[in-house]
């Protein structure tokens, strides 16, 4: 059965190194399920080992990353080459991506475990490619891949029998398509939360009816989680309450005599106080009594001396 180029490329697990026995076949499989086991030549010793791993590499996840240590660690000197196809020969073998040829290739750049990225790989591997590029081996999963002929034949057949051939694993759990599936899957909140940030209908794609059914989605789910809140306050409120009241069962005694010693301590603090403010009081009236003494006479003493000019202006 041919596989479609669909599942072109994978993620990683940790490295397997392959069998030494010469090349067979299982003669317990027959048909499309044989499958050959084929023993990579040994590595160079007097250089780095330049290893080849290809992909699309769309919506860089840590599944492609894995992949990659696993290649950059199949040897202790390992110079890693990672081919990447362009959005042409990806768009008509696999389908389309969402992110750009320059996009991919940037991202390849910043992986720590990537020497150097070969731009527009091809799909087939060739033995100009290797030739060209200097390459040892070649670092992939076993599964088999179409080419791009359609015939079915697995595009790492010439690697794998001219022993070029590590196998790596894949990563389960992640991988551009199940990345892609989430979104879809939750389509309207992506739409609605975009359209909160700022986002126009026409940046989403999104039809007039369908931007207003799903604002008023999203003020019904803000409104349910604002319901939803006040419930959890109230919840959390009533189970305080209770475990207030056992509370202060057991500790009213030493609650109520801390009170208390608190309020003895305070009253103190004011009573020092307010005697403090009368002494100063009384300090300051003697003061003012003898301001008083002083200014008497003098009131008297002008009194009379109005009294005597008033008898000289009306004699008898």
């Amino acid at each position: 059965m041919a596989r479609t180029a669909k599942k072109r490329h994978g993620g990683g697990g940790g490295p397997k190194q392959p069998q030494r026995p010469a090349p067979t076949t299982d003669p317990a499989t027959t048909g499309e399920n044989i499958r050959a086991v084929f023993v990579p030549n040994p590595p160079p010793q007097d250089r780095p080992v330049r290893v080849y791993a290809d992909g699309i590499f769309d919506l860089f996840h840590f599944g492609h990353a894995r992949a990659l240590e696993q290649a950059k660690k199949l040897f202790p000197n390992t110079y890693l080459l990672v081919g990447c196809c362009n959005d042409e020969i990806t768009h008509s073998l696999k389908g389309k991506t969402v992110m750009t040829e320059a996009e991919r290739y940037e991202s390849l750049r910043h992986c720590k475990w990537v020497d150097e990225v070969i731009p527009d790989a091809p799909w087939v591997v060739t033995k100009e490619f290797i030739d060209k590029h200097k390459i040892d081996f070649v670092a992939h999963d076993a599964l088999p891949y179409a080419d791009a002929s359609g015939a079915g034949n697995d595009v790492y057949e010439f690697v794998k029998k001219i022993g070029k051939f590590m196998e790596t694993k894949r990563t389960d759990g992640v991988s551009t398509s199940d990345l892609i599936m989430r979104i879809l899957k939750d389509y309207n909140q992506y739409i609605m939360r975009n359209l909160a940030r700022g986002y126009t209908r026409k940046d989403l794609g999104v039809s007039y009816v369908k931007e207003k059914q799903l604002q008023v989605n999203m003020k019904i789910n803000m409104f349910r989680e604002t319901v939803k809140a006040h419930q959890e306050k109230l919840q959390t409120v009533a189970k305080t309450a209770g475990m207030r009241q056992e509370e202060w069962v057991v500790n009213a005694d030493r609650w109520v005599a801390g009170f208390l010693e608190k309020f003895e301590e305070r009253c103190h603090i004011m009573e020092t106080a307010i005697k403090f403010r009368i002494q100063e009081k009384l300090r300051r009236q003697p003061i003012k009594g003898m301001e008083d003494l002083v200014s008497e006479p003098k009131r008297k003493k002008g009194k009379e001396k109005e009294k005597h000019a008033f008898t000289l202006s009306f004699p008898t």
